[in-house]
């Protein structure tokens, strides 16, 4: 992604207020729980299906160094996580968002949801009148952040950086329709955009000391190959990673902060993440849960509780999905969960 296309505005006290939609507030507290995908029966999975080719490497500069596996990232920092905490605040901050969340005792902070700018076009009509009418022109996109900070046993820190998306939608009356009040909007979510990912982590190298030239090296640096599937395993749905536990944990770790779950909490001691996830009701002909939020006339859907259970022996790790009791689950839930995930680790 050319770095320079990016531009979100602060709606801090030094600028003018962002304009966000009004459902787009619930939907950043509400949204966190929905995974996205289709359902997802128990004959789809097949225990020998084609590798899906992963991608790693690592490459540093002084005491920051980026690690890549497939289409993700993260920084690896000498310092202490406190030590990193205000500095990284203040690069979300510098970078035009506002903190929705900043919890620095479980080490993650969610910017708000805010517009990229620079994809407005620059053409003469836009020039003339945005700098008066700045709220006139909209991309229909807004884009939220999470960053994870980790500890890890020889005193550094591990960054983690997902993005999650939002798209403005038409719906109502076609052209020509009998709709009194015409076309509406609503908004939905998007795909998550790595190069997004990768452009605010090369940023926030910068900002620890690494050079803009440095930075864009760091970036582009190659990666070996790596290989993980979906499976059955004593008929549970698992994804095996071809890896060992401290890569796969980092990896499914944020493959989760993308995907909209919400964890809850984490045991990297036993390999568990505590999360929320949302069961799909379209197949059930009931309302869609963003049509809840919009209209208000059903019951909210409630979240249910799994862990996510990361077990590895030597290379070889296995990613599977508990109930909250911790027995394992074969479910459609369990099923869909596991191909999201295994989605995620292309």
């Amino acid at each position: 992604m050319d770095g320079e296309r990016v531009d979100y505005k602060s709606s801090g006290a030094k600028g003018p207020s962002l304009d966000v939609p009004p459902d787009l507030t619930q939907l950043s507290r509400d949204t966190r729980y929905v995974v996205p995908g289709t359902a997802v029966s128990a004959s789809s999975y097949q225990i020998a299906q084609p590798a899906q080719t992963v991608t790693t490497a690592a490459a540093a500069v002084g005491d920051v160094r980026i690690e890549r596996a497939g289409n993700q990232r993260w920084l690896v920092v000498n310092r202490p996580a406190d030590k990193l905490w205000t500095p990284v605040r203040d690069f979300w901050l510098e970078s035009g968002f506002l903190l929705a969340q900043d919890q620095e005792n479980l080490g993650i902070m969610e910017t708000d949801y805010a517009e990229n700018r620079a994809k407005l076009p620059q053409d003469f009509i836009r020039n003339a009148l945005g700098k008066v009418f700045d709220s006139l022109y909209s991309t229909g996109e807004r884009d939220k952040f999470r960053t994870r900070l980790e500890r890890r046993p020889d005193g550094g820190t591990e960054i983690y950086i997902s993005h999650r998306g939002m798209e403005e939608i038409v719906t109502g009356a076609k052209s020509g329709g009998s709709s009194a009040g015409g076309d509406g909007t609503i908004w939905q979510p998007r795909a998550s955009d790595p190069e997004l990912e990768a452009e605010f982590l090369r940023r926030l190298m910068v900002k620890l000391g690494v050079t803009q030239e440095q930075s864009k090296a760091l970036i582009a640096a190659g990666a070996t190959a790596q290989t993980s599937r979906i499976a059955m395993v004593n008929n549970l749905p698992v994804v095996q990673i071809d890896e060992g536990f401290e890569r796969a944990w980092r990896r499914v770790g944020l493959a989760l902060d993308r995907t909209g779950f919400t964890v809850e909490d984490r045991d990297r001691s036993q390999g568990t993440y505590f999360v929320r996830y949302v069961e799909p009701t379209a197949n059930k002909g009931e309302q869609g849960f963003f049509s809840k939020i919009f209209s208000g006339s059903a019951a909210a859907v409630m979240p249910l509780k799994y862990r996510i259970s990361v077990k590895s022996e030597g290379e070889k790790t296995t990613v599977s999905v508990l109930n909250f009791q911790g027995t394992p689950e074969s479910s459609a839930n369990a099923q869909r969960i596991v191909q999201v995930i295994a989605d995620d680790l292309k």
